[in-house]
């Protein structure tokens, strides 16, 4: 009798608790970070021993002092961080390789993911295997409805294509440079007849340039797609490198002084991790004339509000864009995300 009596206490005290938060509050700075790219985000030709990847010199992920990459930086504020930075970059990567690493980036559960893809698509053999700006758009959206399923709490860093224009400016008087680029048949979109002025030549220069100019846009328009997600606002193709930031062995990828200055531009556009308020959300609810609820959200930060997301009956969280309508008894679970990639803890109404 007394077994009975102490149950069913206990089920009218569930009963009568508010809902719990479906999860937890994420501020600050990230306890893990992955790297997803091409060569550049590998460091490719900045070793000793030469045209080899040399992850440790990454912009992003790498552990040198000389470079000081996102990774270091965060370690010098967040120790846990140790040891948890993953490179999942390709060397000769194009966009449609980044499904399979934000795939990889999923697995190891990482907290800050860094995407630098794209130039590959631009620097082709010839104008005309290019990617698409369309393509390159779609297949971005893709490898971002992956990584944010995957890992819905993640903050993601979407990096510009550098200049590949600005890289001939620097150096197609440069013979070195220009015997590399024509032995090596090195993108040949742009860097093919480096020294030629003929109209055909600086039409096809101008070309490629107006592709990485679009497909930034591209990448800009998708990021924006995603409220966990951060485009650098064109840091990395803004980025004036000089010739001592290029390899001298293929005049092509950054030197380890070129691979520091891409780490500290692309570290003032990312998020403030010294941000650690979480955003604050509110709901209200009124009965819809029709039949079911009408949901309204709202949300305030101390920085910005990057956005609302929301859950009906536990389903995978959609962007919220406006007041819905939900059938009587729908579990509604909300949170905002701030400009910095704070997420607050969810909250949770029965419509």
């Amino acid at each position: 009798m007394r077994r009975g009596l102490l149950l069913a206490v206990a089920v009218v005290a569930l009963c009568l608790a508010p809902a719990a938060a479906a999860d937890i509050a994420h501020v600050g700075y990230p306890s893990s970070i992955a790297s997803t790219g091409d060569s550049i985000t590998r460091a490719f030709n900045t070793c000793s021993f030469p045209f080899i990847d040399c992850p440790q010199n990454s912009w992003s992920t790498g552990s040198s002092s000389a470079v000081n990459s996102h990774y270091r930086r965060i370690l010098a504020a967040n120790p846990a961080i140790a040891g948890r930075n993953f490179n999942d970059a390709k060397t000769g990567a194009r966009m449609n390789a980044l499904g399979g690493q934000v795939g990889a980036a999923v697995s190891q559960s990482a907290e800050y993911v860094t995407i630098l893809m794209g130039a590959n698509d631009v620097c082709t053999s010839s104008v005309s295997t290019m990617t698409p700006t369309a393509t390159l758009e779609a297949q971005l959206q893709s490898a971002m409805a992956t990584l944010s399923s995957g890992l819905p709490n993640t903050r993601i860093f979407v990096v510009s294509i550098p200049n590949v224009y600005h890289l001939w400016q620097i150096l197609h008087t440069n013979f070195g440079a220009v015997l590399t680029w024509t032995i090596g048949g090195i993108c040949q979109s742009l860097l093919a007849n480096p020294m030629s002025n003929a109209p055909a030549d600086v039409a096809r220069r101008q070309q490629v340039y107006n592709r990485n100019v679009a497909d930034n846009a591209a990448l800009e328009r998708v990021c924006a797609r995603f409220i966990h997600c951060r485009f650098d606002g064109n840091a990395a193709f803004n980025l004036s490198f000089v010739p001592s930031d290029v390899s001298t062995r293929d005049y092509f990828h950054p030197s380890v002084a070129g691979q520091a200055k891409a780490a500290a531009a692309t570290w003032a556009a990312t998020f403030d991790f010294r941000d650690q308020s979480a955003p604050s959300s509110s709901v209200a609810t009124v009965p819809d004339p029709a039949g079911g609820t009408d949901v309204s959200l709202s949300a305030i930060d101390n920085v910005g509000v990057s956005g609302i997301e929301y859950t009906l009956n536990g389903g995978a969280y959609q962007r919220y864009g406006g007041p819905f309508t939900v059938p009587t008894g729908t579990a509604v679970t909300y949170r905002a995300v701030d400009v910095n990639g704070n997420v607050e803890a969810s909250n949770a109404v029965t419509g």
